[in-house]
């Protein structure tokens, strides 16, 4: 537990960047030193805040399919019409041990609690390696309101690289946790695939549909004042897929494609919460929907969640495929490479769904 520090002490913002994000403490450190109102840096604006107000008030709900007879045509129908309906929906039955899931969530409290000193080794200044990045908020010199939140972000290249620079106190359980969760992965692209005329997931579809992965664990720390900031911004994932485990907190909240209201993504034990990115709507020329979600902030638990995004290579060129064009229906996107459309995404803030409009084909003539 950090020293208990006065408010007084982070009246200057100056210094709320310097604990927070200098000296690596993150929101975590931030949190422990009991301070009992936010600092001004992360309050947001007034549009952000009504929507923490009224977000709770819709009865709809996303689907939650059983994968437990993954052969069946109405599984796949069902994870189809959740794709282009919602965007989002949640699975049970998955196939991944539960023990699994719980080591994932218990390394996860396991790096938060280490000592800054030693989260620190992971920032982005000391870092051994660009793919592991210890950090907080989203992108901090971008944003007008930082958000509360700190992540420890592991881009995957190879067991071998892992084994070298990923965090010992968390590197079997995330690697298990990606692993064990490859197979359904594949086949939920395999039935988003065939609904758009992908027999089947070759060497190229692979490294379009999956061909990278990032896995994100993140930790949103009790937040003094929770009705003025957000735990994560509106925004939608660049990634094909999106797999969320999330803890029995809640606080997910996902755009409705119908009536706009926001919805929450009721934790329920043993499952995964699954979104279309970015890169599987342009990949399906807008059929599938990559939806606006954010995160509420907690005035009274400490949270946490382990996103894997699984990713077209960073080398790939994304564009609506060939097999959803060719029967003459018109390209709504420009063919972009991944890694221009990451890299526009990630030197901005969270900004709803705007980074899409970087691929729209009417918006580069």
């Amino acid at each position: 537990m950090a020293p208990s520090l006065s408010t007084s002490l982070f009246a200057d913002p100056a210094e709320v960047t310097e604990f927070v994000v200098n000296k690596g403490n993150g929101v975590k450190g931030l949190s422990e030193t009991g301070i009992n109102a936010l600092p001004r840096q992360y309050i947001q604006p007034l549009e952000e805040r009504l929507i923490n107000k009224f977000v709770n008030e819709s009865d709809e709900a996303i689907p939650i399919i059983d994968l437990s007879n993954p052969d069946k045509d109405e599984v796949a129908e069902a994870v189809c019409d959740a794709a282009e309906r919602w965007g989002f929906f949640q699975v049970i039955n998955h196939g991944v041990p539960l023990d699994v899931l719980d080591n994932v969530k218990a390394a996860t409290h396991r790096f938060f609690n280490l000592p800054v000193e030693e989260k620190s080794k992971y920032t982005k200044e000391n870092s051994l390696s660009r793919n592991v990045r210890f950090g907080t908020s989203f992108s901090p010199r971008a944003e007008k309101a930082l958000e509360w939140k700190d992540y420890l972000s592991l881009f995957f290249v190879s067991e071998g690289e892992a084994e070298q620079y990923w965090p010992e106190v968390c590197r079997k359980e995330t690697l298990d946790y990606m692993n064990k969760s490859k197979k359904m992965v594949r086949k939920l692209l395999e039935y988003l695939g065939k609904n758009l005329n992908v027999k089947e997931l070759d060497e190229t579809k692979e490294s379009l549909f999956m061909g990278s992965v990032r896995i994100n664990l993140n930790y949103y720390p009790i937040c003094p004042n929770p009705d003025l900031t957000v735990g994560v911004g509106r925004h939608s994932d660049v990634s094909s897929l999106t797999v969320l485990l999330q803890d029995q907190i809640g606080g997910l909240h996902v755009r409705s494609l119908t009536s706009g209201n926001w919805v929450h993504v009721p934790p329920v034990p043993g499952s995964f919460v699954i979104n279309i990115g970015d890169a599987m709507q342009i990949l399906s020329n807008g059929r599938y929907k990559s939806v606006e979600h954010r995160v509420l902030a907690n005035g009274s638990n400490n949270r946490i969640s382990v996103p894997i995004f699984v990713n077209p290579k960073p080398e790939s060129v994304i564009g609506p495929l060939h097999e959803v064009v060719a029967n003459g229906e018109e390209p709504v996107y420009r063919d972009v490479l991944y890694s221009d459309y990451v890299r526009y995404f990630f030197k901005k803030a969270h900004d709803g769904k705007k980074t899409i409009d970087f691929a729209n084909i009417y918006d580069h003539n």
